[in-house]
């Protein structure tokens, strides 16, 4: 019975690690991900209230079907001051090289009253500026 449970376990490890070391080349993987520049910003309200939420929609453009939005750098730079950095993905894929723009968005819910100014990278040093002032 022993010999048995032994020969059963060694069937059932030797099963997984075959279906886990499967070479599977269907999916494309993150190569690199770098700054973008942010085209655009839209806010809807520039006044709002403490506690409240709006958001804050960015638009940037991509160089081919293989690139896309990565995720923010949202850094405090004072009590009321913000600096936002977007960043873009690259992969491994066989893309067209086709400009497309992405439109993407960060959720504002101040948590005390005064003029909030975000800063938005627009590369080369250069930057958007916005003012929200909370009531």
């Amino acid at each position: 019975m022993k010999t048995l449970f032994n020969t059963a376990l060694s069937v059932i490890f030797v099963g997984i690690s075959l279906v886990s070391c499967k070479d599977d080349d269907d999916y494309e993987t993150i190569q690199s991900t770098e700054k973008v520049k942010i085209d655009s910003v839209k806010i809807i309200n520039d006044t709002m209230s403490v506690f409240s939420v709006q958001s804050i929609r960015t638009y940037s453009t991509y160089a081919s079907q293989c690139d896309g939005f990565y995720g923010y750098d949202y850094i405090h730079t004072g009590n009321f001051t913000r600096d936002v950095t977007a960043y873009q993905y690259h992969t491994n894929g066989s893309c067209a090289q086709a400009n497309h723009v992405s439109a993407n968005q960060i959720n504002f819910s101040p948590q005390q009253a005064g003029t909030y100014t975000f800063k938005f990278w627009t590369g080369n040093n250069t930057w958007i500026t916005k003012t929200i002032v909370v009531e």
